[in-house]
């Protein structure tokens, strides 16, 4: 079986979805692995590398979509302008790709996936289940996400994040407010924390309370009236009408006593919720900063602008694209082992299995065959038609 890692191509995309590493270990099991040349180069992986560890470097696109029987990639496929062609046109019909699929938005791909016969297994439909752990893309990306966005916001912000005692007197610690527990926002509040920043955080979903706390975080509550708050797979849930004005109503009263917001609340496959108003903004201290991780989702702000940073009353709002593309050694390196133990799942004996009665499986793959999986995708599907 031949597996083919090519080049990211969409624009400022510096990961690659195998490091040498994985590669040596998968191609000691009898799997020939093909690679795009240069496409771990931006993240300091290079050919020699990959040779050393016992992969094929393949000089096209083309010639790699068309020999692969398996392709795993990053992002969902897009139109190549060095080819002149869809990724999805190139691949051998009746092959398997992997990737951040994107489905529920992505239905001119489906499509293409469904004319090709390819069985598309896709990484951010994978269930939130203990034995998927390991191949949690979105939980690995996030943790950069969470990071990084404390960087940002440390970097913008017009003060300090830890207290000092100087001669010229005693400097407060900056204030942190982080809106989302969940894996972005657990590591911006411990990132924040060894910055030495005094760090509050907010969710819908009263059972991440302890977790907040663990970090030396205090937890905001807000009284939902008894409302749900987690869907499918622990994710939150989109709140009510009423619910979500009396929380953006809150929101613009907490947000006054911060120096820094970092939102991560998002909800897979719709737009992100608005949680803080263009009011709320106007009602922040000059100099403040907010950083809107959900800023490729539509943002968090009503103010956000996808990969600028806007000023408004003396407000900074960052809305940052792709960040675990800022550190594409340790993204690619965390991706890689989540593909490892995805391709233990696919390929058995040196051939793909796969296995619809497997829970993994079962939940990830979208088109098989050339029909669609999911009954959600085909209402999607559907609708176009």
């Amino acid at each position: 079986m031949k597996l083919g890692i090519p080049k990211e191509i969409i624009q400022n995309e510096t990961r690659v979805a195998l490091i040498p590493q994985s590669v040596k270990k998968i191609t000691s099991k009898g799997i020939q692995v093909l690679i795009e040349q240069n496409a771990g180069q931006a993240a300091y992986f290079f050919d020699e590398n990959y040779k050393e560890a016992g992969a094929e470097i393949v000089k096209s696109p083309m010639e790699l979509f068309a020999s692969a029987d398996l392709v795993m990639k990053i992002n969902k496929p897009e139109f190549n302008e060095k080819a002149d062609e869809y990724e999805i046109n190139m691949m051998k019909e009746g092959s398997c790709l992997v990737s951040l699929l994107q489905p529920a938005t992505n239905v001119d791909g489906i499509q293409r996936l469904v004319s090709r016969k390819i069985s598309a297994f896709s990484l951010d439909s994978i269930p939130r289940i203990t034995r998927a752990q390991s191949m949690d893309v979105l939980s690995a990306m996030s943790t950069i996400a969470g990071y990084k966005a404390v960087l940002i916001a440390a970097a913008n912000l017009p003060k300090f994040f830890p207290m000092f005692m100087t001669a010229a007197g005693t400097i407060a610690p900056a204030k942190v407010f982080v809106i989302g527990a969940g894996v972005a926002g657990l590591q911006a509040i411990a990132t924040a924390r060894r910055l030495g920043a005094v760090v509050e955080a907010f969710d819908t979903r009263p059972v991440v309370k302890e977790q907040i706390e663990s970090l030396g975080a205090r937890f905001v509550s807000f009284d939902l009236k008894g409302e749900k708050t987690e869907g499918e797979g622990g994710y939150a849930k989109q709140l009510s009408s009423d619910s979500h004005k009396r929380e953006l109503e809150f929101m613009a009263e907490q947000i006054k006593r911060f120096d820094v917001v970092i939102t991560t609340a998002q909800i897979p496959g719709k737009r992100a919720p608005v949680l803080i108003s263009e009011k709320a903004v106007l009602g922040m201290q000059p100099g403040s900063v907010i950083v809107d991780l959900a800023a490729d989702m539509g943002g968090n702000c009503e103010l956000t602008e996808l990969g600028k940073d806007v000023i408004k009353n003396g407000v900074k709002i960052c809305g940052p694209i792709n960040l675990p593309s800022s550190m594409p050694m340790h993204a690619s390196q965390m991706f890689s082992k989540n593909m490892e133990s995805v391709i233990s799942l696919l390929v058995k004996d040196k051939l793909l299995n796969l296995d619809l009665n497997d829970e993994i499986i079962k939940g990830a793959l979208i088109t098989h065959q050339g029909v669609v999986l999911k009954e959600d995708i085909k209402h999607l599907l559907a609708k176009v038609h």
